[in-house]
C-alpha cells in the first residue's frame, strides 16, 4: 500500500463507509460553513469531498490553506445526507471525515483559477500551461488524446500493420512548407532538417519489402498558426501499404476512422462509406476542397443566364463578357425572412473583401417574378431557367456572386457556410466525412506563372500517359486524395509514383532537371530503381481527429504543450538565444539584423 493513499479520488463508495482511508491530491475547492469546512480533493481520476469540524485541531490550518496545495488526508468514510449527495461525481454518496492531514506540496498565489473552465488570455494560459492542464475540460481532452492514440495503435496492429520509427534528423526537402534546420557539429556548414513528414522514409520501407507500415509520427513545419494547425510541430497517423490501389487505402482508412469516431463519440456519422467527390466538382458545388457536408446548400454556376437578352442586369452581363463567372446559392423557403437578413449577408460579403452578394426571392402571383433589389432585371423565362438549374421553388431565395473563378470560389465557399449558420442548417451532432479525389497533378503559380506540383510530387498520375499528355500538364489528374470532416481537412494521401522514368518526366514539367532530382531525392530515386512495388498511403492528423472528438474549435485545446501564434513556448521561453560557445562549437556566427 502506498504511503500517500489507500484509494484514488474517484474510488470510494457507500460500501467503504466506516473504513479508515487516506487520499492525496490538490485542493480543488473549499467551502467554509463556520463550524464545518468542506474540502474537495482532486487527483487525475476524480474528486472526493472531505469535511472537518471546528473541534478538530487541524481546522484552523486547513481553513487558511491555499487552493491547489497538494495534501494527504486521512480519516473515516461516512455517508452524505440525502440532501447533500452529488450525482455529478462518482464519489457523490460519501465523504471523508478528516482526522489528520499532511502538506505534500505548497502552492503560491494562483495566476488563474483552476476549478473554472472560464476562458483566459492565451498568454497566461500558455505561460502557466501546467496549471491550465489541471482544469477539468482540458485535462479530459488530453486524457482523450491518449486514449484515441492507444485505440488507433491497437486498430492498426489488428489490421495487420507493423509499427516502425523513421529518422527525426534528415535532409531538407524542396517541396512543401519551410523546414526547421539543425546545424551539424561533425559536418561543419551542413544542416539536418526535421521531417515535415516521413514521406520518403515510408516509401523506402515499402521498397524494403515490408507490406504495411504505420507510426504515430511527429512532424515539423515552419508554418504560421491557425485554429486547426499548430505552429512548429504536430502528430499524424502515418501509414503506407504495398500492392494497393486507391480504393484499398480508402477501405482501410474508413474502417479505422469509423471505429474510432464511434468508439469515442455519441455523435452520428452521416456516412460509414465516405462519398468520393472529384476536386473539380467540390470546387464547383462547395467552392472548396474542404466541404462541410452537413451543410445542405449547394453552389450552382448560372453564368449562361447572363448571356440571355431577357436579362438586363448590366453589371453582371459586362463582367461575364470579360470572362467572369456567376455562381449562386439557393436557400429554401426564405420568403418570410426580413430584408435585414439579406442585407446583412450582402454587407458581410463586402467585409470579406468581395463586391457583395446580390439576391432576390422567387414569387408567384399570375406569373413567376423576383422580389429583391435586382429582381426586376430578370424575365419570367430567365427566372424559370434559374429555378431549374438551382432546383429552386417559389418562396426560395437566391444569392449571386460574380467574378474571376478563384475569387468566386473563395467568397461563395465562405457565403455557403455563413448563410447555413445564419439559417441554423448545420447539425452539430453529426460527423460528415468525405474523400476529395482526382486532384490535378500540376497547377500554375499565381505569381510566377510557372507550372508546379499541386499536391504531392511523388504521386502517381492517372491513366497511361502518352507524350501528347505532357503538352497539357494542367489536364493531368493524379491518384491524390484528401479526407475531410465537417469542413476540416484531416489528411492528404496518394498512390505513389514508383517508376523512376515517369518521375523524371513529371519533375521536368515542374522545372527540375534530372541532375536536380538525383541530388534532391537521391535516396528515393535510387531505391525505386531497384524494384519498387506499387504502393500508397495517407497520414490523418492526430491533433485534428482529437479536436473533432473533443468538440473543440482550436487545436491548442487538445495539445499538451502548444506554442502561441508566434511559435513561442512561453512556459519554457523557447526559442531562446544560445551562448557564443555553442555557436562556435557548431561553426556558426550570427548576423546582426538591422
Amino acid at each position: 500500500m502506498s504511503k500517500y493513499r489507500t484509494h484514488k479520488c474517484n474510488e470510494l463508495r457507500k460500501s467503504d463507509v466506516d473504513k479508515n482511508v487516506s487520499i492525496s491530491g490538490w485542493i480543488n475547492k473549499k467551502r467554509d460553513h463556520g463550524n464545518l469546512l468542506f474540502i474537495d480533493l482532486r487527483d487525475n481520476y476524480g474528486i472526493t469531498q472531505c469535511i472537518i469540524d471546528k473541534e478538530n485541531k487541524n481546522f484552523s490550518e486547513l481553513e487558511k490553506i491555499q487552493l491547489e496545495t497538494v495534501i494527504k488526508v486521512s480519516g473515516k468514510v461516512v455517508n452524505r445526507s440525502d440532501e447533500t449527495k452529488n450525482k455529478d461525481i462518482e464519489t457523490g454518496e460519501i465523504e471523508i471525515a478528516i482526522s489528520d492531514y499532511e502538506i505534500l506540496g505548497t502552492c503560491k498565489e494562483l495566476p488563474m483559477p483552476i476549478f473554472s473552465d472560464q476562458e483566459y488570455a492565451e498568454e497566461i494560459r500558455l505561460k502557466y500551461r501546467f496549471l491550465d492542464l489541471r482544469r477539468k475540460k482540458i485535462h479530459d481532452n488530453i486524457i482523450l488524446r491518449s486514449k484515441v492514440i492507444s485505440f488507433i495503435r491497437s486498430e492498426m496492429i489488428n489490421l495487420g500493420f507493423l509499427e516502425f520509427q523513421t529518422p527525426i534528423l534528415t535532409s531538407s526537402s524542396p517541396e512543401g512548407a519551410r523546414d526547421f534546420l539543425v546545424p551539424s557539429r561533425l559536418n561543419p556548414g551542413k544542416f539536418y532538417a526535421l521531417p515535415q513528414a516521413p514521406q520518403q522514409f515510408k516509401q523506402l520501407i515499402m521498397v524494403s519489402g515490408f507490406d504495411k507500415y504505420f507510426q504515430i509520427a511527429p512532424c515539423f513545419r515552419d508554418e504560421d498558426a491557425r485554429a486547426d494547425r499548430s505552429p512548429g510541430e504536430f502528430y499524424q497517423l502515418d501509414l503506407e501499404m504495398s500492392f494497393v490501389e486507391q480504393e484499398d487505402v480508402f477501405k482501410i482508412v474508413e474502417k479505422l476512422i469509423v471505429n474510432t469516431f464511434k468508439n469515442f463519440s455519441d455523435k452520428k456519422l452521416l456516412y460509414d462509406v465516405f462519398p468520393r467527390i472529384p476536386y473539380s466538382q467540390a470546387m464547383l458545388k462547395y467552392g472548396s476542397d474542404k466541404p462541410d457536408l452537413r451543410n445542405p446548400l449547394i453552389i450552382k454556376d448560372i453564368t449562361e443566364i447572363f448571356n440571355r437578352e431577357d436579362v438586363s442586369f448590366d453589371i453582371f452581363k459586362k463582367l461575364v463578357k470579360s470572362g467572369s463567372k456567376v455562381r449562386s446559392i439557393s436557400t429554401k423557403n426564405t420568403k418570410d425572412r426580413p430584408r435585414s437578413f439579406f442585407d446583412n449577408i450582402d454587407k458581410w460579403a463586402k467585409d470579406q473583401g468581395a463586391s457583395g452578394l446580390a439576391y432576390f426571392t422567387f414569387e408567384k402571383d399570375n406569373k413567376i417574378s423576383a422580389k429583391g433589389p435586382i429582381g426586376k432585371f430578370f424575365s419570367e423565362e430567365a427566372l424559370l431557367e434559374i429555378m431549374k438549374i438551382t432546383k429552386s421553388q417559389v418562396g426560395d431565395s437566391i444569392f449571386l456572386a460574380c467574378g474571376k473563378q478563384n475569387e468566386l470560389e473563395k467568397i461563395t465557399a465562405l457565403a455557403r457556410d455563413k448563410i447555413a449558420k445564419d439559417l441554423d442548417l448545420i447539425d452539430d451532432n453529426t460527423f460528415a466525412f468525405c474523400w476529395i479525389v482526382d486532384y490535378p497533378m500540376f497547377e500554375k503559380d499565381d505569381f510566377t506563372n510557372k507550372i508546379k506540383f499541386s499536391h504531392n510530387p511523388f504521386s502517381m498520375p492517372q491513366g497511361v500517359l502518352k507524350e501528347k499528355d505532357f503538352e497539357n500538364p494542367l489536364d493531368i489528374l493524379a491518384y491524390q486524395y484528401d479526407i475531410v470532416c465537417n469542413g476540416i481537412e484531416l489528411s492528404s494521401g496518394a498512390i505513389r509514383n514508383h517508376k523512376p522514368d515517369l518521375m523524371y518526366k513529371l519533375f521536368s514539367i515542374a522545372g527540375y532537371n534530372k541532375a536536380e532530382v538525383n541530388e534532391k531525392f537521391s535516396g528515393m530515386i535510387n531505391a525505386l530503381s531497384y524494384g519498387a512495388p506499387p504502393h500508397g498511403g495517407i497520414a490523418p492528423g492526430i491533433d485534428r481527429i482529437v479536436m473533432l472528438l473533443a468538440n473543440e474549435k482550436n487545436i491548442r485545446e487538445v495539445t499538451m504543450f502548444p506554442m502561441n501564434q508566434n511559435a513561442q513556448d512561453l512556459m519554457m521561453n523557447a526559442p531562446s538565444e544560445i551562448k557564443q560557445e555553442q555557436l562556435k562549437e557548431l561553426n556558426l556566427s550570427l548576423k546582426t539584423k538591422n
